[in-house]
C-alpha cells in the first residue's frame, strides 16, 4: 500500500514539473515575442527609384538652369553617413556646396525608427534647402508644396526611400511655383499626381511570426501535458480509493472479533 503510495506521489511529481518547463519554456518565448524590438534602420530607395529620379533630373536641370537633389537621413544613426543622396549629378552625389551646382534645391529626409518596446512613435522631418542666393520663404513654400502633393510625414515614414526620390522629381514643379526657375521643355512625368504607395502589412506579424509559431507550439504542448496528467491522476484514484475502503473495512471487522 506504501509502495503504491510513492509511485503515485513520484508519477505526479513527475507530471508537475514536466508541466512547469513547458509552462516557463512558452512563457520565455512569449516574452521575446512582446519585446523584439524589430529592424529599425532606414532603408534607402531602390536602384531603379535612383536611376529614374536621377534621369529626371538631369532633363529639368539642364533646362531651367538649377540643380537639384535629395538626401536621406537615419535620424538615431549618429555621425554616420546619410542612408543615400542623389542630384541631377548622378546618384551618390550630393548638389549641397557642389561647385558643379552653384544654384541649387535639395530636400533632406530625416528618418526615426523606434524599437516596438518604446512608447515614442516613427517620425520624419522633411525639410527643403538651398544655395545661399535662394531666399527661405521661397524654399518654405516648395517644402509646403510636397505635403500638397501628397507627400505628408506618413508617407515618408511608411516608405523613405519611394518618397525622397519622389519629392526630388516634384522640386522643379515647385521650385517654378516658387518662381525660382522657369518651366522646362520636358514635363516631369508624374510630379503632380504621385501613386499610392503598396500597403504594407503589418510590420509585427512579418518580424515575428517564427517566434508566434514556436509559442503557440508550445502553448499547445502544455496542453496536451496538462491532459495527459488530468487522465493519469484520475486513473491514480480510481485505484487507491478502493483499496483505503477495502482496508478500512479490514480493520474494522478485526476489531469486532477482538
Amino acid at each position: 500500500m506504501a509502495a503504491g503510495k510513492r509511485a503515485a506521489k513520484k508519477k505526479k511529481t513527475a507530471w508537475v514539473a514536466w508541466l512547469a518547463v513547458a509552462l516557463v519554456v512558452a512563457g520565455c518565448v512569449a516574452v521575446g515575442v512582446l519585446n523584439t524590438g524589430g529592424d529599425t534602420t532606414v532603408p534607402a530607395p531602390a536602384a531603379d527609384e535612383r536611376a529614374d529620379s536621377v534621369a529626371v533630373l538631369q532633363r529639368t536641370s539642364a533646362e531651367q538652369g538649377l540643380c537639384y537633389g535629395w538626401e536621406l537621413v537615419d535620424y538615431y544613426d549618429y555621425g554616420a553617413a546619410p542612408r543615400n543622396v542623389g542630384s541631377n549629378l548622378g546618384d551618390g552625389v550630393a548638389v549641397e556646396e557642389n561647385p558643379g551646382c552653384p544654384r541649387w534645391v535639395q530636400v533632406t529626409a530625416n528618418i526615426g525608427y523606434v524599437s516596438e518596446s518604446s512608447e515614442s512613435n516613427d517620425f520624419a522631418r522633411i525639410e527643403v534647402t538651398g544655395s545661399p542666393d535662394i531666399d527661405s520663404a521661397d524654399l518654405w513654400q516648395v517644402e509646403s508644396g510636397l505635403g500638397r502633393l501628397g507627400l505628408t510625414e506618413d508617407v515618408f515614414v511608411d516608405d523613405p526611400g519611394w518618397a525622397v526620390t519622389r519629392a526630388a522629381v516634384m522640386l522643379p514643379l515647385l521650385a517654378v511655383e516658387a518662381g525660382l526657375a522657369e518651366p522646362a521643355d520636358t514635363p516631369v512625368p508624374a510630379a503632380a499626381s504621385p501613386s499610392p504607395l503598396p500597403d504594407a502589412g503589418s510590420d509585427y506579424l512579418r518580424d515575428r511570426w517564427g517566434w508566434l509559431l514556436a509559442t503557440v507550439g508550445l502553448l499547445l504542448l502544455a496542453a496536451l501535458f496538462v491532459t495527459v496528467g488530468v487522465v493519469q491522476r484520475r486513473r491514480q484514484l480510481r485505484v487507491v480509493v478502493p483499496a483505503q475502503r477495502a482496508g478500512a473495512g479490514a480493520a474494522g471487522r478485526t476489531r469486532e472479533k477482538a
